[in-house]
């Protein structure tokens, strides 16, 4: 992960986003809704302006934050995501219609562990990204990466959780628990023969997994 005073002098570097996205940066940071730190959803969407997806697929939709970047970043792209809280996924929808995308996101409400049949009939997705609750990764993975394209790529974040997944004594059993689960999700995507995967330590890390086959 990337030393504070370097993650805060990145942030210095990152061009406006607009009143309205700045405005969802607030409002997340002052209700705490869990969405992608600036420095790492810009070099997410760098990643997606080198590989120009169509299509994209969002586990975790929160308030729409990361859908609308994705959308305003990549405008010849749709994106297609699940939120399972329904208070946020109204939020997400209201945000949406406010910055004028909702001919290009679609949020489905619902658990996404639950729903993967309901994308079955959907045409399949350049891009899975996943950034739900980190103890059901692997599960995502499994229902999901048969969605996306061969030679498309799955981008699951938080994968370093605040550098926890190297911490060998965690006192807090619920961090834990969640540390574990990342560290195995994390060797488990390593070993994958189907997969290419590196972990980027940018954000709360980013792995990106690239389908082989």
């Amino acid at each position: 992960m990337l030393d504070s005073h370097v993650e805060d002098y990145l942030k210095t570097l990152v061009p406006a986003r607009g009143e309205r996205i700045e405005e969802m940066e607030r409002y997340a940071k002052e209700h705490e809704v869990p969405i992608m730190d600036l420095v790492g959803m810009e070099s997410l969407l760098q990643q997606l302006r080198i590989v120009q997806p169509k299509r994209i697929l969002e586990i975790g939709a929160a308030i729409g934050y990361s859908a609308i970047r994705m959308a305003v970043a990549l405008p010849n792209a749709t994106v297609v995501t699940i939120e399972r809280d329904e208070e946020r996924y109204k939020l997400a929808l209201e945000n949406i219609k406010l910055n004028g995308l909702q001919g290009r996101i679609h949020v489905l409400f619902g658990d996404a562990l639950e729903l993967a049949e309901k994308l079955e009939e959907e045409p399949p997705f350049d891009v899975l990204f996943i950034d739900a609750a980190k103890g059901q990764y692997q599960r995502f993975f499994d229902l999901y990466s048969n969605r996306v394209n061969i030679g498309g790529i799955i981008i699951s974040d938080n994968v370093l959780f605040r550098g926890l997944v190297a911490e060998q004594e965690i006192e807090n059993k619920r961090l834990r628990s969640l540390s574990k689960k990342l560290r195995t999700y994390n060797k488990w995507l390593m070993d994958h023969s189907d997969y290419e995967t590196r972990i980027l330590p940018v954000g709360d890390g980013l792995a990106v997994s690239i389908k082989k086959r």
